[in-house]
């Protein structure tokens, strides 16, 4: 059987629609019955935060300072009726799973396009090896509005600069999709009204509720936080606190003539989540945002003289984006284990866009696929080897972080590579597509 007739059968809508309902079935058994408690913040988090406004004392958010923005909230309420138990889980994944068939239908269309439909089947591939992260956190609805966004942007930028500020309003992340469309998308201007019509409307319901401050306070909330457990820069203290003794369920050691673990895994029950301390993890943290800011400036700007030179999109704009999404997550004192399906939507834009001659997406969409499948070796069932700082965790731990580095590496590379290229006008399509060659070369 040739290729064609493989295409033929992928592009089919049976043959997508199974699969879709295939790794959903398994996103939604694996969360429901395996080890770990997958569903943890559905389970125990997110119905308290929602239950402490409906009790009257104060809609974080609004009335306090929140980690998410205030409409975070709307899918933790959509489902709190159903409570805590097995009816609460169910409500919450049959809620991803419809925003997961929405972004299905937005990418695949009604079409047998190859092109779409390869996007497709990489995103399902990606979910299933993701595991049950890939539904079980808020992340899970802001990586569907992404995926969305990319799927839409370039007939409807509009609705596609909307969903992002619908995504960035749930969780910070997708402003990195809406940088990019200002910097790079031929009609930025399609998607910045889109996105700050969306906005104004946030900003005035929250304040027509009672909100003042706290609106923005998603933006501060994390420059307080150490280093957590999973992220790359807490990699270093995480090999002393293997190498010494000092994981989460080692005793205290204190006294004379007793010698102190070099780096210490704890949980920090005011910001819920396990972080990692020894000497220099303080300074680590506290200079992590400002590397942050000063690498996303640095992408930016490479976008920025990209532009000025005429790079065409679909060479500029998948590049762009991916550098970003991979900036905030590669450079990043947080790190969970949901931030890796934030890379859908940037890989998902990448193919779709080399059906116009863009970048050749081959790389970053296989590194992507080895850090979903090795985030879910890290999170939910193996947690415990986190936690413990075992040695085989820490080797897993530092491939998967490493990935990322090379995702940020490859994508600026490529930036690099596009800037120095010799393009005609942004938004023409290359004669013969040998800077997106070049680009794929400097950069793999």
């Amino acid at each position: 059987m040739n290729r064609t007739f493989w295409r033929e059968v992928g592009a089919h809508p049976f043959a997508l629609t199974g699969a879709f309902v295939a790794v959903h079935a398994w996103l939604i058994g694996a969360n429901l019955l395996l080890p770990g408690l997958p569903l943890g913040d559905v389970q125990l988090v997110y119905p308290f935060w929602a239950a402490l406004g409906i009790a009257g004392e104060g809609w974080v958010g609004l009335d306090t300072a929140w980690v998410y923005p205030y409409p975070a909230l709307l899918p933790m309420l959509a489902v709190y009726p159903f409570g805590t138990g097995l009816a609460g889980s169910l409500a919450w994944l049959l809620l991803m799973t419809i925003l997961n068939a929405i972004a299905l239908v937005s990418l695949a269309g009604v079409k047998r396009d190859v092109r779409r439909v390869a996007a497709a089947w990489w995103w399902l591939a990606f979910l299933a090896l993701l595991g049950p992260i890939a539904l079980g956190r808020i992340d899970a609805v802001t990586a569907a509005l992404a995926v969305t966004a990319v799927a839409v942007l370039a007939e409807h930028p509009r609705w596609a600069g909307a969903l992002i500020a619908a995504g960035a309003w749930v969780k910070v992340w997708p402003g990195a999709l809406l940088i990019a469309a200002l910097v790079a998308a031929r009609r930025w201007l399609d998607v910045a009204r889109g996105f700050f019509g969306v906005s104004a409307v946030v900003l005035v319901v929250g304040l027509l509720l009672g909100g003042g401050a706290a609106l923005l306070s998603p933006l501060t909330q994390q420059s307080g936080r150490g280093l957590q457990v999973e992220s790359p820069l807490a990699l270093p203290w995480m090999w002393l606190a293997g190498l010494t003794g000092g994981s989460a369920s080692a005793p205290v050691v204190s006294g004379p003539g007793l010698d102190a673990p070099a780096a210490r895994i704890a949980y920090d029950r005011e910001i819920l989540t396990w972080q990692v301390t020894g000497v220099g993890s303080d300074v680590m943290a506290s200079i992590a945002t400002p590397l942050l800011a000063i690498v996303v400036l640095g992408v930016v700007s490479l976008g920025l003289v990209a532009r000025r030179r005429g790079v065409a999109e679909q060479l500029l704009l998948p590049a762009l984006t991916l550098a970003l999404v991979a900036a905030l997550v590669a450079v990043n004192k947080v790190g969970s284990p949901q931030f890796a399906a934030w890379l859908a939507a940037p890989i998902v834009l990448g193919i779709l866009m080399r059906a116009d001659g863009g970048l050749r997406f081959r790389v970053p969409a296989s590194l992507a696929l080895a850090v979903a499948a090795l985030t879910q070796v890290i999170y939910p069932v193996e947690y415990g080897a986190v936690l413990g700082a075992e040695t085989w965790m820490l080797v897993v731990l530092t491939a998967r972080n490493l990935l990322y580095v090379a995702l940020l590496v490859w994508a600026v590379a490529a930036l690099v590579s596009v800037v120095r290229g010799r393009m005609g006008t942004a938004g023409e399509r290359p004669a013969s597509g040998s800077v997106a060659r070049d680009a794929e070369g400097a950069s793999s």
